[in-house]
């Protein structure tokens, strides 16, 4: 097994070598197999494995990063020599820049947050028969003409950060998935549906008879569906699909987009952007959740955030460059892949939730549509103008009525989420913990 800490320290001292002023490195070293089944045999069967290295170099205040898959010394001195080489022609940013060293987490690793399974790695046979298990289940529901996909995967990566101002820290990171796909229906009626879950550890996942039962009962469900009404009425967003919305509130909310001029949040900091009982809270050090991490893409500390409190904007999502770019102080939130430099990302978060059930939403939102789905996107960054292909259900006087598709909800993004109300029924183990959303007087374009 290659020894990542080393070989992150092995590229800074070559950058050092080949003229860098300072630098930071990112090794990863993982693998992953998947399986794909279709009508009872083997579709598909892949596995990865390997080493990808990245370095980025800073001379001044030009900077370049280079990446690679092969860690031989020699390819870790031209990987050093190229990007020292671009650097040099690169245009000046006065933000970029490492942490100083008393910024740096006293973490190194990811102890205590449990993101690892320490067991065997599943062998292509349990995860074929899990998958052909979810499938058989799907297919045994009368209604179902076939199953599109039915998909098992297992992944593990180890990740090391090292940089010249003197931090060095990895951990890994497993998860195993369960996914199926069903359809029922033919040609122009034809209608699908899907059920899956990933988790860390593999005993944390949905039998397969579950996934294939979900799958058939959510897409016999969408039999004979119908484009809805056109007008004005409220719209609840299913839990699957709801942090989505609440998503492109933390992406107006980026750091990035907020320093172009281009988020349609600019502005509002320390105004009202949800309900006034309604806060969003960052938890990167959630136990047992694949969003956590002891520490950002530039060595700092990370740390739990109230992004909104009681409706009102705390704050941007920064790494440093942000930050410095905006006068403020990074929120710990920077990501980094091998080939790119680092940008602010989120790790989990959590929206307040409500007292009511979907079911109580439904009943007191009257007629309105119920979305279980939601195809393409056209969004105006700037303005905030929403507007999306769904698909779900139609509400009457508080019970579904029928299935809908082929519709299109808009409204504007700072509207709508100050008047969400949400449901109860969030799943606390995933990275986006968001209940159902019910939105009042969205436009919708149906029949």
């Amino acid at each position: 097994m290659q020894n990542l800490s080393q070989l992150t320290a092995d590229l800074l001292t070559a950058a050092r070598k080949a003229g860098a002023d300072a630098a930071d490195a990112i090794a990863t070293d993982g693998r992953a197999v998947s399986i794909d089944v279709r009508a009872g045999a083997l579709e598909q069967a892949e596995r990865a494995e390997g080493v990808e290295i990245g370095l980025r170099v800073l001379l001044g205040q030009r900077q370049a990063c280079v990446s690679a898959s092969d860690t031989k010394p020699e390819t870790l001195a031209e990987m050093a020599e190229r990007a020292v080489a671009m650097a040099r022609i690169a245009p000046e940013d006065p933000f970029i820049g490492l942490a100083d060293p008393a910024e740096l987490s006293d973490t190194r690793d990811a102890i205590g947050l449990d993101l690892c399974e320490d067991a065997p790695e599943p062998s292509p046979a349990d995860l074929e028969d899990a998958a052909r298990r979810a499938e058989a289940t799907a297919l045994s529901h009368e209604g179902i003409a076939q199953v599109q996909s039915a998909a098992a995967s297992y992944h593990r990566t180890r990740i090391h950060l090292a940089a010249t101002n003197g931090f060095s820290g990895g951990y890994a990171r497993s998860s195993h998935s369960l996914y199926c796909v069903a359809i029922t229906g033919e040609g122009t009626k034809m209608e699908r549906d899907h059920y899956g879950e990933a988790r860390i550890y593999g005993a944390d996942l949905p039998t397969p008879e579950e996934v294939g039962r979900l799958a058939a009962e959510r897409t016999l469900s969408r039999a004979g569906a119908r484009k809805p009404k056109t007008g004005a009425f409220p719209v609840l967003y299913d839990e699957r699909v709801a942090a989505g919305l609440i998503g492109h509130l933390l992406s107006a909310a980026n750091g990035a987009s907020v320093a172009r001029g281009s988020s349609w949040l600019r502005g509002l900091l320390g105004e009202q952007v949800l309900p006034d009982t309604l806060s969003i809270v960052e938890e990167p050090h959630r136990v047992r959740t694949s969003g956590s991490k002891p520490f950002d893409g530039e060595g700092l500390r990370t740390a739990r955030r109230e992004i909104v409190t009681d409706g009102r904007l705390n704050g941007w999502t920064l790494d440093l460059a942000t930050a410095r770019q905006l006068g403020m102080q990074s929120t710990a939130s920077a990501g980094r892949g091998p080939s790119s430099p680092p940008s602010p990302t989120l790790s989990n978060i959590a929206l307040t939730q409500g007292d009511a059930t979907r079911d109580d939403l439904i009943r007191d939102m009257g007629t309105g549509l119920l979305v279980t789905s939601l195809i393409g996107s056209s969004i105006n960054a700037t303005t905030g103008d929403y507007s999306r292909g769904a698909s779900g259900f139609w509400i009457e006087k508080g019970q579904i009525a029928y299935p809908v598709n082929e519709c299109t909800i808009a409204g504007n993004l700072r509207d709508m989420l100050r008047s969400i109300v949400p449901a109860n029924d969030a799943r606390p183990w995933t990275g986006r913990v968001v209940p159902s959303l019910l939105v009042e007087g969205l436009v919708l374009a149906g029949d």
